[in-house]
């Protein structure tokens, strides 16, 4: 009776999986056992009608888990993988079972190359090498004079979050505009550029020496200079978007002779509220008159024991006050150290990766949306542009390495920040944002030209972030005149190409 119950049982299980699979009702017991199942559980019949009784709404995946094969049998590896598949978790929208190698999702137009072991992703749009159609020539003939001859090549540098895709649009009217080579390349941690997580290990024959952190803001500068020599050009023109404003500015104190100009969109960075030199004249003025007001008071009877014993003890005062602060910021620098090593080590756990997924899927999309001021120039084609980068194997420890790697580039670098330095820029720059930027408000921009000696501000309306993407023609017509500006020429005399 007990049997009969099972072989009706088995045979209703095998009835339901041919209508769920679309196959014919011949599959029964027999089949059931002799497939490729991995567990070792011997068969037990009344194990399956317990399984079929109690889980009812259950998919066949959980009940064959449930259920046993014939003696030295195993789970099936099919049915695991649809069971993984459906639990599989998705990251705006990208499944993350399947995450693949970078240079598998790479465009028909990408390239890569090799730096310091990091697989850069790239695009170059080189305008002198595209078919003459008529109607390039049309447009290369209304360019003015001045600007076909400049040949300095262009190198894009995208913001956070961001990658090749943002500078899809422009990059080919770039190239028509400077006549020269155009190139964006996508940053170690976004975009297709290969993930690498090995660089915390010295090598044997490089024991002393600290490995560069491809995640930094020096590998970002170096790979910046390196692939303005990968153009075969002494000078490039850095155009950087945001954060990769930070990239193009480090980039030009870095090395300010291989850089021809700036053009920074948008730019994040924290622009000081009044010019260095002021603050410095206005402190040394300060000092000059306390100084004086001290020889005033030491002059006014100087064999007054009274006064001098007030002075002993105001230099003793100020001595003592000197220490103490700076003990304190001696504290308060290595408390600060502490943390941020501290904070650094938590974003490499495993807590943390999972706490990068939640919030990519609750808000990378809504940041992107956000970043246009018309919400509806956001479609489908530009969040599978960003979203693309989630796909590719590694994207979540990348983006904590990046984020740990901002904490500690202040720590390791010896040089002023740039905030302090914007004063010693000399070169052409452009700086350009939108009248409505939700991200990076314009009236930082405008205090950015004010600190930068020579600077020319323009101001997009009705835009947001990104200039580049939302308002092109403008965006490009604006370019186009800076550059006008900056290297053009009177007649009878042309600028040197370095191409």
């Amino acid at each position: 009776m007990m049997m009969t119950t099972a072989a009706g049982a088995a045979n209703s299980i095998s009835l339901n999986y041919a209508r769920r699979h679309g196959g014919c009702g011949s599959f029964n017991v027999k089949q059931l056992c002799n497939s490729n199942f991995k567990s070792k559980t011997k068969f037990n019949p009344s194990l399956i009608i317990t399984t079929t009784v109690s889980t009812r709404t259950s998919s066949l995946s959980a009940s064959a888990s449930s259920s046993s094969a014939a003696p030295g049998g195993q789970f099936s590896d099919q049915w695991v993988d649809v069971k993984t598949k459906q639990s599989g978790k998705r990251i705006a929208g990208i499944d993350q079972d399947e995450l693949l190698d970078p240079k598998v999702l790479a465009d028909a137009d990408s390239c890569f190359c090799e730096f310091k072991g990091v697989h850069i992703h790239h695009k170059v749009y080189d305008a002198e090498s595209k078919p003459n159609n008529s109607l390039q020539n049309q447009a290369l003939t209304q360019l003015p004079q001045q600007i076909k001859k400049i040949g300095f090549p262009m190198i894009l540098l995208h913001g956070f979050g961001a990658s090749v895709f943002s500078w899809s649009r422009v990059m080919k009217p770039l190239g028509e505009v400077t006549g020269s080579k155009v190139l964006a390349f996508d940053r170690p941690a976004f975009g297709l550029t290969s993930r690498v997580f090995s660089f915390h290990h010295s090598s044997p024959d490089n024991k002393d020496k600290k490995p560069l952190n491809p995640y930094s803001m020096a590998f970002s500068v170096l790979a910046t200079l390196y692939l303005i020599g990968f153009l075969a050009a002494e000078k490039a023109i850095l155009v950087g978007h945001s954060a990769g404003s930070l990239v193009a500015v480090n980039s030009y104190f870095e090395a300010p002779e291989r850089v021809a100009a700036l053009i920074l969109v948008a730019p994040a960075i924290l622009a000081p509220r009044v010019a260095q030199k002021v603050v410095e004249r206005n402190r040394s003025e300060r000092n000059e008159s306390n100084d004086q007001i001290e020889k005033e008071r030491s002059d006014l009877n100087p064999m007054n024991p009274f006064i001098k014993l007030l002075k002993i003890l105001s230099m003793f005062f100020k001595y003592i006050m000197r220490s103490i602060m700076q003990m304190a910021k001696g504290m308060a620098d290595m408390i600060n150290s502490l943390y941020k090593k501290a904070l650094a080590a938590f974003l490499r756990s495993a807590f943390a990766v999972t706490l990068v997924r939640m919030v990519i899927d609750k808000f990378g999309l809504v940041a992107v949306r956000n970043a246009f001021y018309d919400s509806k120039k956001f479609t489908e084609h530009i969040a599978y542009g960003y979203t693309k980068p989630l796909r590719a194997k590694g994207w979540d420890r990348a983006l904590l390495e990046f984020t740990a790697a901002m904490l500690t580039d202040t720590d390791s670098d010896p040089k002023p920040p740039v905030a302090k330095r914007l004063n010693e820029i000399s070169c052409p720059v452009l700086i350009v944002t939108g009248d409505t930027d939700r991200i990076v408000p314009s009236w930082n921009a405008e205090r950015l030209s004010r600190a930068i000696p020579g600077s020319k501000l323009e101001v997009i309306k009705h835009c947001g972030h990104l200039p580049h993407e939302e308002k092109v023609e403008e965006f490009v017509s604006i370019v186009e005149r800076f550059l006008q500006n900056a290297f053009g020429c009177s007649e009878g005399k042309s600028v040197q190409a370095v191409v």
